[in-house]
Parts: structure tokens; sequence; C-alpha cells
């Protein structure tokens, strides 16, 4: 079974399709925490809970009782269903990390489901979770923005950069870029070697960074930083449009 924590039609608020109308299934459960990004959610129980900012997501422990088990793919096709969508949408699977399903039956149905109905889907992973496309060859077919870690996320090296997960998806998947997520006070933090080091292993990718933070005044407080290393680096900078946009509000 695979765990549904909300779906939303919006715009892709970040990466390479930044703009694009596209349906989210965000899905509950990571293999990481993300404290360093300092992001906080209040849990049903009124416990604060700290790590990335869709810790919602993360945390089983205090908000999994909101999650709902999926167990059959039409499940999912029905949630689909239930907007109006226009043909071919985009459908992005984020979570947490959505890849912690990568082998489930029901999740694979539905991206082949996905995939032979025309959708373009991208997958938002860490990176971390491994792809195994010789058993699943669909995965071929989609889309992958690999938000590597940094060393500001909290957690440690070995846990958050591995090569031996994020380079196959570079190789074999239909189209890949990295997104790496910056905040001001950690450029020039050896945060230039660090991503040299993770872009050394796939170097054909293109590299989106982002401004941190769970709201506008903290993407904003980044933001001007985050264009000026993206500007002396050569990468793309890449907006938090939903952000900049609806605040912190979910379901955007």
């Amino acid at each position: 079974m695979i765990y549904l924590v909300e779906h939303f039609y919006s715009i892709q608020g970040e990466g390479r399709y930044t703009g694009r109308p596209s349906l989210f299934f965000r899905f509950g459960g990571c293999n990481m925490r993300c404290e360093g990004f300092g992001c906080s959610e209040t849990a049903p129980d009124g416990t604060a809970v700290t790590g990335c900012d869709t810790v919602y997501a993360v945390d089983r422990r205090h908000f999994g009782n909101e999650w709902l088990c999926i167990e059959h793919r039409d499940e999912l096709i029905t949630v689909m269903n239930g907007y109006s969508l226009p043909p071919k949408t985009d459908v992005v699977m984020t979570g947490g990390e959505p890849l912690l399903y990568a082998d489930n039956a029901v999740f694979v149905a539905f991206v082949e489901y996905l995939v032979a109905e025309g959708h373009r889907v991208t997958f938002e992973t860490n990176g971390a979770m491994p792809v195994n496309f010789s058993r699943f060859p669909v995965y071929r077919e989609c889309i992958f923005a690999l938000s590597v870690k940094l060393a500001n996320s909290g957690e440690p090296f070995s846990k958050r950069v591995r090569p031996n997960a994020f380079v196959p998806i570079a190789a074999e998947a239909k189209e890949s870029f990295f997104k790496f997520t910056i905040d001001r006070a950690s450029i020039g933090e050896n945060m230039e070697h660090e991503i040299d080091d993770i872009t050394a292993h796939a170097p054909q990718l293109e590299v989106f960074c982002m401004p941190m933070g769970g709201n506008r005044s903290q993407v904003e407080a980044n933001t001007e930083a985050v264009i000026e290393f993206c500007k002396a680096r050569g990468y793309t900078y890449s907006d938090r449009l939903h952000i900049r946009i609806w605040d912190a509000n979910k379901g955007v």
C-alpha cells in the first residue's frame, strides 16, 4: 500500500517547468528529515515538528493519521478524474519522497496508466532512492527533478548524496535535472565544492538553484543571494513561484 497526503491542481512552482499547469500527488513518507531547513508545522496533537517545508508529508508519527491509504491504482485514477483537466496534463509525483514507492505494484501501475494516457510525469525526488529501470521500464518515459540535498539540510553526507541512485536516473530517464535548495548563509561555506562534487557524477544535467524557505518572507530573504550565486556559477535560477504567490499555504 501507499500513502497519499494531498492532491491539487495548480502550476509548477519550481525547476524547468515553472508555470506549467500540473496535477500534484503528494505521497507520505521520506528517507530524510532535513531539519536544517528549519520549517515548522504543528501536528494534530499540538506538537511542533521541524523539517522541510512539507514536513507534514514526511513525519508519519505525527501526521500519519491524516494520510490516505491507497490499495489500488484506480483509487488514484478516481482522484484524478475528479478534476476538470486539459488533455495530457502534466502530473507531478512529490512528497515526502515518492520514490519510496518506486517498486510498489500500485504505484507502478498508476505511473504506467499516466504514461499510456500521454501525461508528462515528473518525480520530485531527493535522488537517494534507486529506480529499477530494467524491471519497470515505464520510468524511462518520466522526468526526474533531482533535488539532492546539501549540507544545509542537516542530513549526513552519506545519507543524502548517493550517486549509485541518481547516476542511473540521469542515464536512463527521459529527462532529468539537478535542483538545489540554497540559503544566503551557506553560500561560500564549501557549497560550491559540494555542488561540483555532486554534479560531476552527471555533468550532462542542467543545474537549477532555488532559495530556501517555507514561506514568502524566507524565500525573499534568500532570493538575491541565490541569483548572484547562479550568475557567478552559470546555473539557472529557479524561483519558488507557488510560495511567492500563495505564501505557506498547502494545496497550491
